[in-house]
């Protein structure tokens, strides 16, 4: 088969659940059988990376470091596109300490030649990765979050450093403290949303840029089992597992859809796309880019 994406992952050794700052977050579940949610968390992970292998990606996974259980989730350390990684400025202090892990990650990989070029955002200008800043292959601009976790500011930074157009989406929601827990870019140009998470500005910017009938619309269940934070490669889509109505819908669509069981991380607050970052995606003006590379942007 053929390699559809190159992802990064964070090896789940040093992963739990030990305090909380999203809703989501279950740190007493987790002490009550600490052993045994983090077997439960090495077997999701395996499977996370079987699932994407038989979607056709090819996965890159890095060892995390200790004290840091959240770098399991690398969707948040940093912007990719074009060979060029804008890394993360964390708001919590408690995953603030993963700015300077992942810095070092980015750069072995960009000495690897996994990257181009590694940057920093300016401290105090939060902005969470590509969790908060969703590149749509289809449309060619990002999806760009603020309100919980990322800045208004940090926007504009997005915009200038890659030199591509950032929609703004303001998030009102707790629950969706990421733009990726309640909104997903398919491959075919549909987008699946939670429109609740989202400000009556957002969903404006939302409807004048996406036609109705590209929009799929997540209920309460389907944001609640993660299913939203989903990997969506060529007609692929990787998943926590969804309900059955939402795999129908997006098989009506003409997507193979492939569930997951990630209620460990889920514990955490994250799904597929939290624990995942795609490495050679690619826009179609950057014409430097391979061939391979420019026909990945489209998956």
């Amino acid at each position: 088969m053929k390699t559809q994406a190159r992802i990064l992952m964070v090896e789940p050794r040093y992963f739990d659940v030990s305090y909380r700052i999203n809703p989501w977050m279950q740190p007493d579940a987790w002490a009550r059988d600490p052993d045994g949610c983090a077997a439960a968390a090495n077997g999701a992970s395996r499977a996370l990376r079987r699932a994407l292998a038989r979607a056709g990606c090819e996965v890159v996974l890095r060892a995390g470091s200790p004290g840091l259980p959240d770098m399991v989730f690398p969707a948040n350390a940093a912007i990719v596109l074009d060979g060029r990684a804008l890394m993360a400025r964390f708001r919590y202090p408690q995953r603030q300490g993963e700015e300077a892990a992942f810095l070092e990650m980015f750069r072995a990989l960009r000495d690897e030649g996994s990257l181009a070029e590694v940057a920093q955002l300016p401290g105090g200008c939060f902005q969470e990765g590509a969790g908060d800043a969703i590149w749509d292959a289809n449309r060619q601009w990002f999806w760009a979050a603020y309100g919980p976790r990322s800045s208004r500011e940090s926007l504009a930074r997005i915009g200038e450093f890659f030199g591509k157009e950032t929609v703004a989406m303001e998030l009102v929601s707790d629950r969706c403290y990421h733009l990726d827990v309640c909104f997903c870019p398919l491959a075919g140009g549909e987008i699946l949303v939670f429109p609740p998470a989202l400000t009556a500005r957002a969903l404006r910017n939302l409807h004048e840029r996406v036609p109705a009938d590209r929009l799929i619309v997540a209920t309460e269940e389907d944001l609640a089992r993660f299913s939203v934070n989903a990997v969506s490669v060529g007609r692929e889509i990787v998943m926590a597992t969804p309900t059955a109505r939402l795999r129908a819908v997006l098989q009506e669509r003409g997507y193979r859809v492939t569930p997951v069981d990630l209620a460990p991380f889920m514990m955490s607050g994250g799904g597929a796309y939290c624990m995942t970052l795609r490495l050679d995606r690619a826009s179609l003006a950057d014409c430097a880019a391979p061939a391979s590379a420019r026909e990945a942007a489209t998956a």
